[in-house]
């Protein structure tokens, strides 16, 4: 054969498996969900989806259906829209539908840490001994604890009752935050009564740096998670990894005291597993984004929701004051600090219900799952679908149950009793008749449902309690709109607003 033909024929060949991986040739085999590529070989929709994943999403329903499969920077991504299948999902085996391929992909390019085949198991065992149960008790009063040295440290010294004005998304990340951090991270150490000061303004200063430089890195999350960084945020990402995995290095943490078993035992057991010190480091740093990164902007949304609909600040106040009574405690002059327990958080069900209403409103996580073999999934309709092998599925809550008009009535109101019967027992929610089991999904389900929900629940609400039973609050402008959120966090928990909002407080009494 002339060299010619041969070089043709390669050519031909290279140009064939390029235009493949591209996905031209992919085309919808019988019994699979309507295709849609969009008209960009390999990136497919993947601008649109990151500029506004949910009004592409909507888009995409209007034109498809409840289920389609879409190209997004080479990934085949089928999006179920339809509520009564994702029981199925959650259910099916991980032989099937696995979603740690996925995340763990993920937590290596954002925090350059590669789990270990048990990391799962591990984090699901530990959270359930100390996020949990008498574990969660243990992890509130020590939150408390942390609470009051940044909010309350100064009460005794005569803080007067003159009002105090801050920017509310800053004031509520940066106190959530570093309390979080603090109670699960250790404290600094102190020897005797004299030095204890010393050792709680330490942590008052180091939390608050902490917190700047864990802000710079939130702020490019979005877009190291598409990998769509450019090269000068790219080193500044770099440059905060290595920040963070120094300062919450496996020496460091031996130095604190309070460490919590949550982090202690789960350092212990990777080491005995074989993790080599410098990638349990980076295991600190994913710890420190997955507890501390949702619960400062939820708490910042169910504050500013309440300034904005009086009655239920007006009820939600009644009840945290009833439950302080009735818990012999309350605020008032000469009265020392209210001090919040787990059971305490556990008889405010109105509280809970405006939590679980301003996770409706603004928490918006993408479930994933990798396809691992052909997976038949029927719908409600009764139509059976096959999910294709070496594709993924994908649940977004927020639009198919948390949004969705027939399931919430008025959904982009915020009704903070929405949750709850009259006689404060949970209401159940309904489409077509029929009982859902998944109406609010802000913390995932299944297998990969966020461990810590509990914990980060305890927290928000912690901080709203103590900031409803000490301060009274109130916006500085008190026509402001909501703002908007900010788009580019879809997928990624709870969103964030595009600016923030000015408020004042002072003390009660």
């Amino acid at each position: 054969m002339a060299p010619w033909v041969i070089l043709l024929c390669t050519l031909i060949a290279l140009l064939l498996g390029g235009l493949y991986l591209l996905g031209v040739f992919r085309g919808r085999r019988p019994g699979e969900p309507p295709l849609d590529k969009g008209t960009v070989p390999w990136l497919g929709y993947v601008l649109d989806f990151r500029k506004d994943s949910s009004e592409f999403l909507k888009r995409m329903q209007r034109k498809h259906g409840d289920i389609f499969t879409v190209l997004i920077g080479g990934y085949y991504f089928t999006f179920v829209m339809d509520p009564f299948c994702f029981r199925a999902i959650m259910k099916e085996s991980r032989s099937k539908l696995d979603f740690r391929t996925f995340a763990s992909k993920l937590v290596l390019r954002v925090f350059g840490y590669k789990p270990t085949e048990g990391n799962h198991n591990i984090v699901q065992a530990m959270s359930t001994k100390h996020l949990m149960g008498d574990g969660l008790t243990v992890m509130t009063q020590a939150t408390m604890e942390n609470i009051q040295k940044l909010m309350l440290f100064n009460l005794s010294s005569g803080e007067k009752r003159v009002w105090q004005e801050d920017s509310l998304f800053h004031y509520c990340y940066n106190i959530l935050f570093r309390a979080g951090y603090l109670a699960l991270y250790g404290t600094e150490p102190c020897q005797g009564a004299d030095n204890k000061e010393k050792a709680n303004e330490q942590d008052r200063i180091h939390s608050n740096q902490l917190f700047h430089e864990f802000r710079k890195y939130d702020r490019l999350f979005p877009r190291l998670a598409y990998a769509v960084l450019p090269p000068k945020d790219k080193t500044e990402v770099e440059r905060l990894k290595r920040f963070f995995w120094s300062m919450l290095s496996v020496k460091k943490s031996c130095e604190k005291d309070n460490i919590s078993g949550w982090i202690r035992d789960q350092d212990q057991i990777l080491a005995e597993n074989g993790v080599p010190e410098y990638m349990r480091d980076r295991y600190m740093f994913v710890m420190l984004w997955a507890s501390q990164g949702n619960t400062g902007p939820t708490a910042f949304w169910l504050l500013l929701y309440l300034m904005k609909h009086p009655e239920a600040m007006k009820a939600v106040k009644d009840e945290v004051d009833k439950v302080s009574r009735q818990n012999g405690q309350e605020a008032k002059p000469g009265s020392p600090p209210i001090n919040v327990t787990r059971d305490m958080l556990n008889q405010t069900p109105l509280l809970d219900s405006a939590l679980e209403e301003t996770l409706r409103l603004v928490a918006a996580p993408v479930l994933v799952r990798a396809v691992l073999q052909d997976t038949s999934l029927k719908m409600s309709s009764g139509t059976e679908y096959t999910l294709r092998k070496g594709d993924r599925v994908a649940l977004f809550p927020h639009i198919s149950v948390q949004m969705n008009p027939e399931i919430h009535p008025e959904p982009h109101k915020f009704k903070y009793d929405r949750f709850i019967n009259p006689d404060g027992t949970k209401k159940d929610f309904y489409k077509n008749g029929k009982r859902l089991k998944y109406f609010n999904m802000p913390w995932g389900a299944g297998v990969s449902i966020c461990p810590g929900r509990f914990f980060a629940a305890a927290e928000i609400k912690l901080f709203v309690f103590v900031m409803l039973s000490q301060y009274d609050l109130e916006l500085v402008n008190g026509e402001e709109e909501i703002p908007a959120i900010d788009v580019s966090r879809w997928g990624f928990g709870t969103m964030q607003p595009v600016r923030d909002v000015q408020f004042r407080y002072r003390l009660r009494f």
